[in-house]
């Protein structure tokens, strides 16, 4: 009997529907069809990929976004996903745009090894831990940013006989305040009003820091659990280690080497030099609130240890500007941090890098 064929699919993802393409080994239109975002639609979408051969790897347009759930189930089902960046406007020009030419272009791009990126697992404790915390910890923290702003606008316009009693408090003292007052009743007076206001407002901050305290203990018990070793290290925290453990996802082993870690937290260094001027900087890319991270575990070892203390120490006798160590300090915390994910995930012994 014949062997099936081997063929390598594609994805673009979308809100209600999923548009897929087919591909054999040498790259043949095999065929394009679309499916409901639905668990009835992923069946059908899976049972049809196999319909064409033994499929090899699927590559998937916004595998952590509307493809999340596919890529859950495709992998359940013994399927490789393979995430596929987004076609650059000049392909697009050249070839056209719509959804079928997407999934086309995403086998395709799985085909010739432009994509080979691992997507992260949405599924276990790292995806509790970022919905807690992208979803939930950081818009509270925006909008209470945002409510204390406002009250302070507020003071600066109010009435003298409000702006007077308040201007000079501490906020915590300002909205402990504002929300014990007792405004009045009478709306028609730009003083009452602004009172009512100003109270609603140290209200809506104080429920505000209320989810915030809760979404904090909540981190702190689900990563204490998902990575001690990591919560044990000089410098870091709560905060930090959850932005380190989203980034890094459910799947560290997906990343090839401590190197691809440092440029994903863009803690990666580059040269920059030019003339004379013999220089690198940071990677201007990469995950942005990572690499704040790893500032704030910077900033903390500098601080309080003592071997860190020494390293600036030196490296400031030998020339080196401010900017330079914190970049060297940093691709240092990249690669333990690392070192204990790949470990903790692994259930390997730490091998305790250099830091």
């Amino acid at each position: 009997m014949s062997q099936p064929i081997e063929v390598i699919g594609g994805i673009d993802t979308h809100t209600d529907v999923h548009q897929a393409a087919v591909i054999d080994t040498i790259g043949r239109h095999l065929g394009t069809k679309g499916f409901p975002t639905t668990p009835a639609g992923y069946w059908d979408l899976l049972e049809w990929l196999h319909s064409h051969g033994r499929v090899l790897v699927v590559g998937m347009e916004g595998a952590g976004s509307f493809g999340a759930e596919l890529g859950r189930h495709l992998r359940a089902n013994q399927i490789a996903v393979i995430e596929v960046d987004r076609p650059d406007r000049r392909a697009r020009r050249a070839s056209g745009k719509s959804d079928s030419i997407d999934a086309y272009a995403a086998a395709t791009a799985v085909l010739a090894g432009r994509a080979t990126g691992t997507p992260k697992s949405r599924d276990g404790a790292v995806e509790a831990i970022r919905g807690l915390r992208v979803v939930v910890r950081a818009s509270a923290v925006k909008s209470r940013t945002q409510t204390i702003n406002q009250i302070k606008s507020l003071i600066i316009t109010a009435p003298a006989a409000v702006r007077e009693a308040l201007r000079s408090l501490a906020t915590p003292e300002l909205v402990r305040r504002l929300a014990a007052s007792r405004p009045g009743a009478d709306l028609a007076d730009p003083g009452t009003a602004v009172r009512i206001a100003l109270k609603r407002l140290a209200k809506r901050y104080l429920h505000l820091s209320e989810e915030i305290a809760d979404a904090d203990a909540d981190l702190r018990v689900l990563i204490s659990r998902t990575a001690p070793g990591l919560l044990a290290l000089l410098g870091v925290g709560t905060e930090t280690a959850g932005q380190l453990l989203v980034t890094a996802g459910g799947n560290p082993d997906r990343l090839a080497s401590e190197a691809s870690f440092a440029h994903l937290c863009a803690a990666a260094h580059g040269p920059a030099s030019s003339g004379r001027t013999d220089r690198h900087r940071l990677n201007r890319g990469g995950d942005r609130q990572a690499n704040r991270a790893l500032h704030t575990i910077v900033l903390v070892r500098m601080r309080h240890d003592p071997r860190t203390r020494d390293y600036v120490a030196r490296r400031t006798l030998e020339g080196l500007k401010t900017k330079d160590i914190f970049r060297c300090l940093k691709r240092f915390v990249a690669r333990e941090v690392y070192h204990h994910l790949t470990s903790e995930f692994s259930g390997a012994t730490d091998p305790s890098p250099t830091a």
